[in-house]
């Protein structure tokens, strides 16, 4: 797969609407729920063709001029899937993040997955902000929270990357040939000069876990040089686990975060029934930051587009507010 040039444009498929008018929006919502029976079409029509930015301006019209909360009044106007979405589309993203890792973390099982998805993608700035948003909202911070709910070598690769700290320069080359050694050994195919496995492990998370994106796709080009194999491929045969998960994550979020994405949407759809939260979460999440990049990957990888495979997989409104946000047929 390409990988896409420094500085690749990524876009989103939602934009500010032009000609935004916050309070006439705020009317057209109270209408829409006033009554029997709510107009979903003119909820969702709203809601899915305005950027974050926008709905933030709509809800505090809405507040001014009817002295009520409009998260709450959708609330219990939709329900299920379709709320889930909506909902989602309404927070801020930071506190929507916030609000997924804490949901991967409740209750008795954790959903490593979604975890490793948020925490493996954002980035510095994105990370930063859901910190702030997780202790406005819960009151406790993402890295204890993180720390009481994951255990071992998980817990600290969830950990260092939700200090959002990763370097921000170019490649290294000395470097770059440095870290690639250490890939080599701790992945067995080089001997092991030292020796020490666990310190080992220790610098190989450093290095996946801070270096810079443009550095580490310069690593993963040494390592090849070096040991005839892709580091991703053989992280999947040497390691096993939700390091290895994390570890995995991360690799194809430096060689390509469209396509990793494109693959976890593609998976929430493939085979018998739906993963609709995993579904719901990225077209939420990057409805403003890759999603029209999502798209091409899909389309290249998987031979349908992401708008056929959301129509063969979903229906009704949630099916509606999916293409909406999808943006088109590729």
């Amino acid at each position: 797969m390409a990988k896409p040039a420094q500085g690749a444009k990524y876009r989103g498929s939602i934009h500010d609407f032009p000609g935004f008018d916050p309070n006439q929006d705020a009317e057209a919502l109270y209408t829409a729920m006033k009554g029997f029976g709510s107009d979903k079409e003119a909820i969702l029509d709203i809601i899915t063709s305005r950027s974050n930015r926008q709905r933030q301006e709509v809800c505090q019209s809405y507040k001014s001029l009817y002295g009520k909360d409009l998260m709450t009044d959708l609330k219990s106007e939709i329900s299920g899937d379709l709320a889930r979405l909506i909902l989602g589309l309404m927070m801020p993203p930071a506190h929507y993040d916030a609000k997924q890792l804490k949901k991967a973390m409740e209750g008795a099982g954790t959903d490593e997955k979604a975890l490793i998805e948020i925490l493996a993608t954002r980035t510095n700035a994105e990370i930063r902000a859901i910190n702030e948003a997780y202790k406005e909202d819960y009151h406790k911070s993402l890295e204890d929270a993180l720390s009481s709910d994951t255990s071992g070598h998980f817990r600290r690769i969830l950990v260092s990357l939700a200090t959002g700290n990763r370097e921000e320069g170019g490649e290294n080359l000395d470097q770059a040939r440095e870290d690639a050694q250490v890939a080599a050994e701790i992945l067995e195919i080089a001997d092991t000069p030292s020796g020490d496995k666990t310190s080992l492990e220790t610098r190989f998370m450093t290095i996946l876990c801070t270096r810079s994106y443009p550095h580490l796709r310069r690593v993963f080009q040494e390592f090849i040089k070096m040991t005839n194999y892709d580091v991703e491929h053989t992280i999947k045969k040497e390691m096993s686990g939700d390091v290895r998960d994390a570890f995995v994550a991360i690799v194809q979020s430096v060689k390509n975060k469209p396509l990793f994405f494109a693959d976890k949407l593609y998976k929430s759809m493939k085979g018998a029934g739906t993963d609709e939260k995993t579904l719901t979460r990225i077209m939420v999440s990057r409805s403003e930051i890759d999603l029209l990049n999502i798209r091409r990957e899909f389309i290249e990888k998987y031979d349908k587009s992401l708008h056929q495979a959301i129509e063969g997989d979903t229906s009704g409104d949630f099916l509606k507010a999916l293409l909406a946000l999808c943006g088109g047929e590729d």
